[in-house]
C-alpha cells in the first residue's frame, strides 16, 4: 500500500477549493441535459462512469484483498443513500435555480445534528441545537412556504438533504472498514446496478456530444471525490470544512452564466444563514467521530 503524503494544510485547502469549483459543473451539465433526457438516465451516467473510473484505480492502488469487508451490504447500501440523494437533487434543479437547490442541500449539516441525537444517540450541545434552529430559518427564507415564490421542487432538494445526511452518517458508522478509494468504488456499485436495470425502460439514445457530456458527469464526480480524499490526507476536516461552501458560490456563478438565474434578496439571506450555521456546526463538532480521510457534510458528490 502506498505511503500517505506528508501533510501540508495549504495543499489540502487548495485541493478542496479546486474540488468545490469543479463539482458544480456536474450539476450544471445535469440541469442542461434534463431538458432532453430522463433524470434517471443522467443519474445512471453519473454512477456508471464513476464506477468505470474509480474501481480500476482502486484495484491498481490497492491489493484486491482491500475490497474484503465485514459489512458488504452496508457498504453498498450507503451508495443507495447517495443514489436517492442524487435523484432528488437533480430532479429539483430541473425546476429551480442551482443556487436555491444547493443552499437547501447544505441544510444536511443541520439534519445531521438531529439524526446524530435520534439515531446514533449522541449527546448534542445546546449551542448546536440553537444553530440548527437558525439554519431552519435560513431554509424558510429560501423556500418561503405559503408565498407566491414557493416551488414544490424545493421539497425535492430538502429530501436530497435528508438522504445525504443518511449517507454521511453511514460513512461515520463504516469509518475505517475499508480504505477511502475502495469505499468510493463500493458506493458507486448500488447506483450503477439499480440504474442499469432501469435503463431499458427509459433509455433515450444520446447524440455524440450529449454522450460526452454524460461521460463528463461521471468523470467530474469521480475527480471531485478523489480531490477530497487527497485534501483530507493533507489537513484536518475541521480546517477544511469552511471551504466546502465555495460550492455555493460556484453554483451561483454557473446558474447566472448558463441559466440567467440570480438569487433574490431573501434567498441571499437564507444562503448566508445556512453557510454561517454550517461552518459553525462543522467546526464545533471537531469531526471527532470521523477520520480525516472521510467525506464530511457539505461534500455533495
Amino acid at each position: 500500500m502506498p505511503q500517505l503524503p506528508s501533510r501540508n494544510p495549504t495543499i489540502g485547502i487548495a485541493l478542496i477549493v479546486t474540488a468545490m469549483l469543479v463539482v458544480p459543473f456536474m450539476d450544471a451539465i445535469a440541469k442542461l441535459l434534463s431538458a432532453q433526457y430522463p433524470i434517471l438516465q443522467l443519474v445512471w451516467a453519473r454512477f456508471f462512469f464513476h464506477f468505470l473510473v474509480v474501481t480500476p484505480l482502486a484495484l491498481w492502488r490497492h491489493n484486491p484483498i482491500s475490497f474484503v469487508t465485514k459489512q458488504p451490504f452496508l457498504q453498498v447500501g450507503r451508495g443507495l443513500f447517495l443514489l436517492a440523494a442524487t435523484v432528488c437533487f437533480w430532479a429539483a434543479i430541473k425546476y429551480i435555480p442551482l443556487a436555491d437547490a444547493i443552499a437547501l442541500l447544505f441544510f444536511d449539516a443541520v439534519i445531521i445534528v438531529a439524526l446524530s441525537a435520534l439515531v446514533l444517540r449522541e449527546r448534542v450541545q445546546t449551542s448546536r441545537w440553537v444553530a440548527a434552529g437558525v439554519g431552519l430559518i435560513g431554509v424558510l427564507m429560501i423556500v418561503r412556504p405559503g408565498f407566491e415564490a414557493f416551488h414544490w421542487a424545493s421539497l425535492l432538494a430538502l429530501a436530497a438533504a435528508v438522504f445525504f445526511s443518511a449517507f454521511f452518517l453511514s460513512n461515520r458508522v463504516l469509518t475505517g472498514e475499508v480504505v477511502p478509494l475502495v469505499a468510493l468504488s463500493y458506493q458507486s456499485v448500488g447506483g450503477f446496478l439499480v440504474m442499469t436495470a432501469i435503463m431499458p425502460f427509459i433509455w433515450v439514445t444520446p447524440t455524440a456530444t450529449d454522450l460526452a457530456l454524460m461521460l463528463a458527469i461521471g468523470l467530474i464526480g469521480a475527480t471531485g471525490h478523489l480531490l477530497l480524499i487527497r485534501a483530507f490526507e493533507h489537513a484536518d476536516a475541521s480546517l477544511l470544512a469552511p471551504y466546502l461552501y465555495a460550492e455555493i458560490i460556484m453554483q451561483v456563478v454557473l446558474g447566472y452564466w448558463l441559466f440567467n438565474d440570480l438569487p433574490g434578496s431573501w434567498t441571499w439571506l437564507g444562503i448566508a444563514l445556512i453557510i454561517i450555521v454550517g461552518i459553525f456546526l462543522s467546526i464545533a463538532a471537531k469531526e471527532a467521530s470521523r477520520s480525516d480521510n472521510q467525506p464530511i457534510p457539505g461534500a455533495h458528490l
